[in-house]
């Protein structure tokens, strides 16, 4: 999940394959973004992540619908470090990360969306904070780089809620919660606290 858009976005651990997904970005990946955003949502960015939208979405053209959702929404960024959070209607999560986060989920509000933030994804894919993926699967192998699923991720089983291809082979698949992994069975868990998923 390392760098996809771009050489220079995260060359950490001697990262050189930055870009890997621009080959595979069309039409149709444009209309899945648009319809994963075309509704209120709000943010939860890990600081590089924030860094790279902060000076790439302001200045997108106004009419793009992408931009209008994304400068519109509250921006969480979560970081251990100062951040520079003069972007309109941004807010630093500092501290007990996982504690804040908690509370912000249990908030009303919009639908908190996660997008690149490799770290932040895995400290909330370890503390339980994650109730849907939106995965796009692209049809490259890279052998090096940060992994989505990396060590320490909590074994869950998900159901598979939507699932399309696209003309260039990316598949785009939501899952949601479907329960604690057992060895060879799912259990379910309680219905319980999921408000902004």
């Amino acid at each position: 999940m390392q760098a996809p858009g771009a050489p220079e976005e995260d060359t950490s651990g001697g990262f050189k394959y930055g870009g890997w997904t621009v080959g595979y970005f069309d039409d149709f990946g444009g209309s899945v973004m648009v319809e994963q955003m075309g509704h209120p949502f709000d943010l939860l960015l890990g600081r590089r992540t924030y860094d790279i939208f902060a000076g790439y979405w302001p200045k997108a053209a106004a009419d793009d619908p992408i931009a209008q959702g994304i400068n519109k929404a509250t921006k969480y960024v979560v970081s251990h470090r100062p951040v520079n959070v003069d972007w309109k209607t941004s807010v630093l999560i500092d501290g007990d990360v996982v504690a804040k986060i908690k509370k912000l989920k249990a908030e009303d509000g919009p639908e908190l969306q996660v997008h690149g933030s490799g770290n932040l994804i895995q400290t909330l894919l370890k503390s339980d904070l994650v109730d849907e993926l939106w995965l796009k699967t692209f049809p490259v192998t890279l052998g090096t780089g940060k992994r989505l699923f990396a060590d320490g991720t909590m074994p869950f089983g998900f159901k598979l809620l939507d699932s399309k291809i696209s003309p260039s082979g990316v598949i785009v698949a939501s899952y949601a919660r479907a329960g604690e992994v057992k060895i060879g069975s799912f259990l379910e868990t309680p219905a319980g606290q999921a408000s902004r998923s």
